[in-house]
């Protein structure tokens, strides 16, 4: 209460402080025929009783007609409860506070929406009215969190490890490669900065410069339209060393986080679990596995090699071809017809993938169009998976990646289907860390298979033991980039960077096909001493969701983008004015319907 003319906020009064006479600010949040009203502010809830005698009548007046989420200062004496009127639904429930002086500084408008957890309101009315929103416990909750965590961050990386906290620039050029860009007018004609998609070469840049340790809680911007559960604008925890290798990386972040975590949350368990990239596709058919229950991917093409099945020997025929199947559990029980025909449905409809499904009968015989062409095949099958009776198997043949990334998308699928249906498969409260690595370097792109993209960005160096295969089969590259995933989340990602300019300048030019030019200055430092060095960021924005298990980033972002990146409460984007352009030699085309609309 320093700085401030209250002596108490509204969730701190005790049985301790009867007697004492207090002042109390805070919002309007409920109030009962005349008699008591219950004050609210960041902290808590206090009741209010309303006097009723003659002489503080306009205190009565005054309070029993402020309307809700109106703002007031209370002055009064705190009192005990009467016996039986104490609650424990709010830390100062044994206590109330009888109101002597009052003011209203501001009444309140008849609101949008109430301010209650509880109150189901559309999310473009909460973002629309965002500052209303804020005022609900659940918000609050979420942002000081996030406040606590990123100054517990600092404290770890500043205080105990020597980081240095620097701000890089927001106006900048563009990157090749990654996310679409926001371009930013100059009033140089034809010429346009760029908001960076991250500070990638900025902290670079200040290895070479000498900083040794960078850390900053960096505004990162990508213009990726209208994606679920992104943000044109976001935040991240930016982190660069030089002299370090992949390990010494993780060993930074699980300490970073095992210091920051926060202590109503539980503890968490270091060193994080690690595996490639190649295990994670093989298993779970994602390279951000959720850990936190079973149902892996089996590889049971050995199992069904000497069926007589023909799309089994068909797939089998390919140079990559792989028979692979999960498991559910309980299948039989928790599953409708209609779910397993909507998860064949899903994984044909995404992934151009056809699915079988196995049924384990009580007796432990297997219902399936497959099992008139199985014989010994039958037990091994049932052993392979480890099925048990009610279980369901759901079976793709083909392509190895193909398959694995639709079984990866049903096995997720499923568990919602369970859950929804009352088994309890993952533990909300449980947070599982996973260490992925040796992702490949390249990938072919999705538009031109015959050309490759990097899979991380252009400044990732090769796996130590791939260098060779860089300048003779870069497809076959494995890359010292690392991801850190979170309940099936990735919540960071990070690479030992190329400090050789010749490298760098051959992944650009001859394996990307980019223009280095656009790079000349990072190309050039590279030549000017520059040290062995690797980073990481994470995003916050993600991390705090998955800790509070919020039901979308918006829900930890004080004032977020809606879905499709505008901002509804202040309505931007917006027009402006063609003279407003001039200085930046722009003129706006119109798509001919909005010429259209503007007329009339």
């Amino acid at each position: 209460n320093s700085f401030v003319t209250r002596t108490n906020t509204c969730g701190e009064l005790r049985s301790a402080h009867v007697g004492q006479k207090v002042t109390l600010y805070g919002w309007v949040q409920y109030q009962r025929q005349g008699l008591f009203l219950v004050l609210r502010d960041f902290q808590g809830l206090t009741q209010v009783i309303i006097p009723q005698d003659e002489a503080h009548s306009h205190v009565k007046e005054l309070l029993s007609n402020a309307p809700l989420e109106s703002v007031v200062r209370v002055t009064g004496t705190v009192s005990p409860r009467p016996l039986g009127h104490q609650t424990t639904k709010m830390p100062t429930g044994d206590i109330e506070v009888k109101a002597e002086t009052a003011e209203i500084l501001n009444s309140c408008k008849k609101l949008p929406f109430e301010i209650k957890d509880f109150i189901k309101k559309s999310e473009a009315l909460r973002l629309q009215y965002r500052y209303l929103d804020l005022r609900s416990s659940r918000l609050q909750s979420a942002l000081r969190l996030r406040s606590r965590l990123v100054m517990s961050m600092r404290e770890y990386l500043c205080n105990l490890h020597g980081f240095v906290d620097v701000e890089t620039p927001t106006l900048f050029k563009r990157t090749p490669g990654g996310a679409k860009e926001f371009l930013v007018p100059s009033r140089e004609p034809g010429k346009f900065y760029s908001l960076p998609q991250s500070p990638q070469q900025f902290k670079q840049l200040l290895m070479v410069g000498g900083l040794d340790r960078y850390f900053q809680v960096a505004r990162c911007y990508r213009d990726e339209g209208s994606r679920p559960d992104r943000q044109p604008e976001f935040t991240q925890i930016d982190i660069e060393m030089s002299f370090v290798d992949q390990a010494g990386i993780q060993r930074l972040i699980e300490g970073l986080l095992q210091h920051s975590w926060p202590e109503e949350r539980g503890s968490i368990m270091t060193p994080f679990p690690s595996m490639t990239y190649e295990e994670a596709l093989a298993e779970y058919g994602t390279d951000k596995p959720d850990t936190r229950f079973g149902m892996k991917i089996v590889d049971i093409s050995d199992v069904l090699r000497g069926s007589n099945i023909h799309f089994v020997q068909n797939a089998l025929s390919y140079p990559h071809g792989s028979i692979r199947a999960i498991c559910i559990p309980q299948g039989v029980r928790y599953l409708t017809n209609k779910d397993l025909e909507s998860l064949k449905e899903s994984a044909k409809s995404q992934f151009n993938q056809e699915i079988m499904e196995i049924i384990c009968r009580p007796d432990g015989s297997l219902k399936s169009l497959l099992t008139k062409f199985l014989g010994k095949e039958k037990s091994e099958l049932i052993q392979a998976l480890n099925m048990q009776e009610g279980d369901v198997v759901l079976l793709a043949a083909g392509e190895h990646k193909q398959v694995c990334c639709a079984l990866g998308a049903l096995r997720l699928l499923s568990a919602n289907l369970l859950e929804a249906a009352g088994l309890a498969l993952r533990d909300p409260t449980a947070f599982h860390f996973l260490w992925v690595v040796d992702f490949p370097l390249f990938l072919p792109k999705a538009e031109n298979p015959t050309e490759l993209e990097s899979a991380h960005h252009p400044f990732t160096a090769p796996h130590p033991s791939d260098v060779s295969l860089l300048y003779s089969d870069p497809t076959k590259v494995r890359s010292q980039h690392y991801d850190l995933v979170l309940n099936g989340n990735e919540v960071g990602g990070g690479s030992i960077r190329i400090h050789s300019a010749e490298q760098q300048r051959f992944v650009l030019e001859k394996v990307l096909k980019e223009d280095s030019e656009v790079l000349s200055h990072l190309i050039e430092a590279l030549e000017l001493g520059a040290p062995p060095h690797g980073g990481i960021a994470l995003g916050l924005d993600r991390l705090i969701s998955l800790i509070v298990d919020a039901p979308s980033i918006r829900d930890v972002i004080a004032f977020p983008k809606s879905f499709r990146g505008r901002d509804l409460m202040g309505n931007a984007p917006d027009y402006v004015a063609p003279e407003e352009l001039e200085p930046y030699h722009i003129q706006v085309s119109w798509p001919l319907e909005e010429k259209e609309a503007k007329k009339n």
